[in-house]
């Protein structure tokens, strides 16, 4: 049973908006779109598992897809995917990387060969590990009682080859796995834990705590690049050329490339606006961002958003989020 649905992650969000706002020649645009690239693909690569999550017992598994906790001062931790069962928990922690790759257990990175080029990553078991312990730690201090904790790292990709480090490592044997094999793997962590640890009761407790507690990652994007509002483009997106010339004529906004109207193309860059500089505007930022001048005029998209208000009359200010949340990335 899917207990938290997956959703696209904000920061794909935020990096597709700052794709679409920031200069084709900007001199930070080419590490922009290697990160989102990176985000897409692991995105890709969670949903992909989807079809292996299904041959699980509905009945017996509860499945979070990418819970963030606290487990300290500040301190966070997400997993891509929880399975949580009366008897035991499996964090998944999902990798979409293609080419051969090679887990160098004797100094813990791992080495991607693709291509002819070899790249050094971050060890993954050394992540699940520091994971299962966060995950230990805060089950303990929220008073649920103690469950084995298997974490395991999926290989979505099915052409990826997998070597070690030693060779056939005993760490990566039993925590690397393709996707393919993870019903497998459940089977076989089934036949060595039978007896229940939660009962309903506390299995549906802890359900309901993992909800609550959840922590979206929410980064200022902007921050992360190094740029300010004034690197942005500001305009109106065209739907269908991707122009950012579109006016306001007789209640619609024209395209001054290809000439299509759109009575709502204004909704697409305020969440661009919510998602790069703020989720709170005014009557000015508004016409300063969609490049209008009308008072009057931006006070009736405003209104027509029906969009909580903060502030009196004359320094009222909006809430934007959520306009668009349904968004999906490009591909």
């Amino acid at each position: 049973m899917i207990k938290k649905e997956r959703e696209i992650p904000i920061k794909l969000r935020k990096l597709e908006a700052l794709l679409r706002r920031l200069p084709v020649n900007h001199p930070r645009r080419s590490k922009v779109e290697e990160e989102y690239a990176k985000i897409r693909a692991g995105f890709r690569g969670e949903k992909s598992i989807d079809y292996y999550l299904n041959s699980l017992d509905e009945k017996r598994f509860f499945i979070f897809h990418d819970v963030r906790l606290q487990h300290s001062n500040n301190e966070y931790f997400q997993m891509d995917i929880l399975l949580l069962t009366s008897s035991y928990i499996v964090i998944l922690e999902i990798k979409n990387m293609n080419g051969t790759l090679c887990f160098d257990q004797k100094f813990h990175q791992l080495i991607r060969a693709l291509n002819g080029r070899e790249e050094a990553f971050p060890d993954p078991i050394t992540q699940v590990k520091r994971q299962k312990n966060h995950l230990h730690q805060w089950l303990v201090s929220n008073h649920i009682p103690s469950l084995p904790i298997y974490p395991l790292i999926v290989i979505s990709n099915p052409a990826t080859l997998i070597k070690s480090i030693p060779a056939y490592s005993d760490e990566v044997t039993r925590k690397v796995i393709h996707a393919s094999h993870l019903h497998s793997k459940i089977e076989h962590i089934n036949l060595r834990v039978k007896d229940d640890v939660l009962s309903t009761r506390e299995i549906n407790k802890l359900s309901r705590l993992l909800l609550k507690l959840h922590s979206p990652h929410n980064p200022d994007i902007l921050s992360h690049f190094q740029l300010e509002d004034k690197d942005l483009l500001r305009g109106i997106l065209c739907p269908n050329c991707k122009n950012l010339e579109m006016h306001r004529v007789n209640g619609s906004w024209i395209c001054s490339s290809c000439k299509i109207s759109s009575k709502n193309a204004h909704v697409a860059a305020l969440d661009d606006y919510s998602l790069l500089i703020s989720a709170i505007i005014t009557n000015q930022e508004l016409r300063k961002f969609l490049k209008i001048s009308s008072v009057s005029t931006a006070a009736y998209l405003l209104k027509q958003l029906k969009l909580e208000t903060i502030g009196s009359y004359r320094h009222r200010k909006y809430h934007l989020l959520p306009l668009n949340k349904t968004k999906t990335p490009h591909h």
